[in-house]
């Protein structure tokens, strides 16, 4: 669940449903959570995996330290980042993500984790992740593929070619 808050908190979502702790409801649409985003951060690729429970545990002590200096009690029933309000998460992890903050470079791995999730679906292959109408493709317009799955545009993004195509080209666009 923390995990979860803190994606939202980088692209929020709606929630999934009224008892939904984890996302916030802060934005209207699927965010990082609805995108992947801890399927992202449990892929052996990100490199981050093995770090996660202690990030989980850090994430709860500093959310436990913010609300003792805010004044602010805790459902102790979530953990204590879930426990946060929206912008009380925002407030947090803007302290996190500051110059000077000396887990910095944890909080910028998570946060960027988040945003690629949603961005750019880098835990499922693009021509998968389409089909299954992954919100953030989808958001950004990306197109779909060809019916044979591959992407072919018909006009060129610069307005014209940029180089010849080489010979060796099959009609699949790969060298021979």
């Amino acid at each position: 669940m923390t995990l979860e808050a803190f994606a939202d908190t980088i692209v929020p979502g709606e929630k999934r449903s009224p008892d939904d702790r984890a996302v916030a409801g802060a934005a209207e649409g699927p965010g990082a959570v609805a995108a992947g985003a801890l399927e992202l951060l449990d892929w052996s690729a990100t490199g981050v995996t093995p770090m996660l429970g202690d990030l989980v545990r850090r994430l709860g002590e500093h959310a436990e330290a913010f609300a003792a200096g805010e004044g602010l009690t805790l459902d102790a029933s979530v953990p204590p980042f879930v426990a946060l309000t929206f912008a009380q998460r925002t407030a947090l992890v803007r302290r996190l993500l500051a110059p000077g903050h000396p887990e910095k470079e944890f909080w910028v791995l998570l946060t960027l984790f988040s945003n690629m999730a949603y961005d750019s679906a880098a835990h499922t292959e693009t021509a998968d992740a389409m089909a299954a109408g992954h919100p953030g493709l989808l958001a950004m317009g990306f197109s779909q593929p060809d019916p044979d799955g591959l992407w072919r545009f018909p006009r060129y993004s610069y307005g014209r070619p940029l180089a010849r195509l080489h010979p060796a080209t099959t009609p699949s666009g790969s060298p021979e």
